[in-house]
Formats: structure tokens, sequence, C-alpha cells
């Protein structure tokens, strides 16, 4: 499968799945047994808690994360003294996880670990930024629980997305509800004017809270609004400096909706700063984009591949190849199920 050399040219990878039992440890033990011998540095880390042998939520049986030897890989110090292979520990970080402190270390047999890594994405982006005083060249996340956060660029920069029957039962509602998640993941890049773009970006991205304005001159008007929460108490500033507007934080469907409807003001280019900012229904996505609206990113991931697992924990199990082919047509790239391929 092609998609594993390109992984190499990048310094991230996350690996995040739709819903439990999507097939995420099977494509990381892939990517792993394809790494091995390519001569690149690899460290693995999970965020939350993931590999392990029975599933939490359903209690059926789930591969494990196999390493090999040379991986260095980063868990908690309650599963690092459950680790089925010989390591050299490198680091213990002096913050905790609920389940002790975080251990860096070097595996020098091939084994299993269970994985516990830091709890959230600003810590994760602390260890990856941290892994290369330990020369590597990628580091792998194993997201956790459906948690598409990993994926976010602002925490690594390519992604691998895990879809399957777990997802649902019925093929055209998975490929519907994939397909909408890809799209969200391809939201176009903010455009500005050539000269103000990269600066613009740049300036949006120190934003951490509030809604702003982009004038058509490249100005950014802070609105005063500290919250989408307060739209509706301040509609008559929402537009004052032009149609470009920013929000640092979550765009739920209330805040779409209430765009929408603002028919004074048409074709209302709304910018976020990545896909994962996104917390709204394919229908109110839908309402929007065709008024006329546009949504851009500030950051982008770059998606490797889409990986299907046709098994569900219930028992039930998909056709994988007319699920493949489905899936497939509607995304326009290829689409891999591991454990048959």
């Amino acid at each position: 499968m092609p998609f594993v050399d390109e992984i190499l040219k990048y310094r991230s990878l996350s690996i995040v799945g739709l819903a439990k039992n999507t097939g995420k440890t099977e494509c990381l033990n892939y990517v792993l047994r394809r790494l091995e011998g390519s001569g690149r540095r690899i460290a693995l880390t999970s965020i939350g808690v993931d590999g392990e042998k029975v599933d939490l939520v359903t209690g059926t049986s789930k591969p494990e994360t196999e390493l090999y030897e040379s991986l260095i890989f980063i868990t908690s110090e309650k599963h690092y003294h459950q680790r089925r292979l010989t390591s050299e520990i490198l680091e213990v970080s002096e913050r905790s996880t609920a389940l002790g402190r975080l251990v860096t270390a070097r595996a020098i047999s091939r084994g299993k670990v269970m994985f516990s890594g830091p709890a959230d994405t600003m810590w994760l982006k602390h260890i990856i930024k941290k892994m290369g005083n330990y020369g590597i060249d990628t580091t792998i996340v194993d997201g956790a629980i459906s948690r598409l956060s990993p994926g976010s660029p602002a925490v690594t920069e390519s992604m691998i997305l895990n879809t399957g029957a777990a997802v649902s039962a019925n093929i055209p509602k998975l490929i519907s509800h994939t397909k909408f998640v890809h799209e969200l993941i391809n939201l176009p890049s903010y455009s500005g004017s050539e000269s103000l773009n990269e600066s613009l970006r740049d300036n949006l991205l120190t934003l951490s809270h509030g809604l702003y304005a982009i004038s058509p001159d490249g100005y950014i008007h802070d609105l005063g609004i500290s919250s989408v929460f307060l739209l509706k108490d301040n509609n008559h500033e929402l537009f004052e400096h032009g149609n470009t507007l920013y929000v640092t934080g979550a765009v739920s469907d209330k805040v779409l909706d209430y765009i929408r409807l603002q028919k004074a003001f048409r074709n209302t280019r709304l910018i976020i700063r990545d896909f994962t900012r996104l917390f709204v229904k394919p229908e109110t996505y839908r309402s929007f984009i065709t008024a006329g609206h546009t949504i851009e990113v500030l950051l982008r991931t770059k998606l490797m591949a889409v990986c299907v697992n046709p098994v569900s924990p219930v028992g039930y199990v998909l056709n994988s190849k007319e699920l493949c082919a489905g899936l497939s047509q509607a995304l326009g790239v290829p689409v891999y199920d591991i454990k048959k391929q």
C-alpha cells in the first residue's frame, strides 16, 4: 500500500478512528511492520489509553501493538511496568497522568506494550517536539476512543483515518458519515490577499479567544465578542468590517445557523483554526454552504489514507469489497482494508 512511503516525508502522523473498533491498531501494526528496516527513526505514543487486549467497552478481544527493536515509545509508568519486551529508559516526565508519569524508552527487543500517553493535545505537541532531541524522524500518535483531536494539523502533520462497521451497519450511511468527515478534513486553506496571506495567517494563529473580523485591507478587528454564545447580543457589530469572520474556538450548529440567517449579509467567509474546531451536523453544514457561505481553515493536515474494518464488535460483517469500492468512489481516494490486503 503506497501511502506508507508518504509517511516518511512527515515529522508526525496520527492514526485516528471515527469510532472504537474501526481498525486503528491493525492499521498501526501494519505501518510499523512497513517502517521497520526503512532506516527512519520512529517514536510511538498515544493520546489517552490504547493497545489493551480486551476492549474495555464491548469486552471483545483486540489486537495488541507490536513494537520492533530500536523503536522509541512513550507510555505511563503503570503500563511501562506491564510491557512484554526489554527496553532502555531514556526519560521520565516530571508531570503525571492518572496512570503515573510518562516514560520515554527505547525497545531493545521485539514485544508488546499497552499505551497510555498524554491526556491533552498541548502535552502531546510538546512530546512530539521533544522527540527531535532523540533524533526521531517521525512520531506516530495512536488516537483513542474516536478522538479526532490528534489528527489536528496543530498537533500532527499527517493522519490516517479509520472507519468501518462499528460506525454503522448500513453501508450507505457509513459512506455518508465518512464522506462528511473527509470533506471537513479537506476544507480549503484560508486564502487572503497574496501579499497579506502569510502574515495574516500567523497573526490569526496567535489569537486564543473571541471573534474577529478581517477587513478587505487585511486588518484584523477585535469584535469584542468573547464567545460565540454571545452572538445574538452583538449582531449589530458582527459585519461592521465586512463579511470575513474568524472564530478562534469551536463552531457549533447554532453558530452556522445564526450566520446563515443574517439575510442582510450573504457570502460570509468563516475562518477557523482547523477542521477539528467544527462540531456540526452534516445537514447544518450543507445548508450553510448551499446558502453561499464558505468555511476555510488556517491549518490543514495531510490525509495519508482511509482504511476500513468491515467487522463490527457485535458480530456482523460488511462486504469489504463493496465497502472499499463505495467509499473510494465517494471520497475520490483509494480506500484499504488493511487486514484483508
